[in-house]
């Protein structure tokens, strides 16, 4: 299986040359350091940054310089900074190419739910739902099951929606998944050592496989 770091790292293989992306909090934020070589891409923070580089090594942190996950981050030569609202107008005028989020569940139809948990206290919805909304291309980086064990690619999500049929793929620790137009994930690859069968068993949403399902590279 990947670990959140593994996750990111396939992810990054899916941004192409000239694509301005946004990175959600959580593992869609380790992506920035698996960037592929001759790849040019402007990383965009809601909270107000175009240009974002890798994390600081430790001891070269600039507690100006944060993520919308509140975390230390770099910038690179030709970065710019300014204010939330400008961000969010290039997040609705969709300047953003590519969408890279966390979930706790996604639908088999493309919802996504990744902000609440009844009962549990949260800041707020954040960025999300307009992301959602405006994005061309959302790949979800999320676990495929929960601590106790269950799937969290569903029929349908459980908990309150950020948005409805917008996620088009999914990098789990276990395969990469495309969200279906007439619904269902299809699996396209599977992680290193991870069989056919246990992501099978680990998915209670509608499942597509057609032929051989290569392991994934990375």
């Amino acid at each position: 299986m990947l670990d959140k770091n593994g996750i990111a790292k396939r992810i990054a293989k899916e941004l192409k040359d000239g694509y301005y992306v946004n990175l959600g909090i959580g593992i869609p934020t380790l992506v920035a350091n698996y960037i592929p070589d001759g790849i040019s891409v402007t990383l965009q923070s809601e909270n107000g940054l175009l240009g974002m580089g890798p994390f600081p090594f430790e001891g070269e942190e600039d507690p100006d310089l944060i993520n919308a996950g509140k975390q230390t981050i770099t910038t690179l030569p030709g970065s710019s900074i300014f204010d939330s609202a400008l961000s969010f107008g290039m997040i609705r005028a969709g300047k953003v190419d590519l969408t890279i989020l966390g979930a706790m569940e996604v639908s088999e139809n493309g919802d996504i739910a990744n902000w609440k948990i009844p009962g549990k206290m949260v800041k707020g919805m954040g960025g999300a739902m307009d992301l959602v909304a405006s994005a061309k291309n959302i790949i979800v980086a999320m676990q495929h099951v929960n601590k106790a064990g269950e799937s969290k690619l569903l029929p349908s999500c459980t908990l309150p929606l950020t948005g409805t049929r917008c996620v088009k793929k999914i990098v789990t620790e276990l395969g990469v998944f495309d969200v279906l137009p007439e619904g269902g994930f299809k699996l396209l690859e599977r992680a290193p050592g991870v069989s056919v069968e246990h992501i099978i068993n680990s998915t209670a949403g509608k499942l597509i496989i057609e032929g051989e399902i290569p392991e994934m590279v990375l």
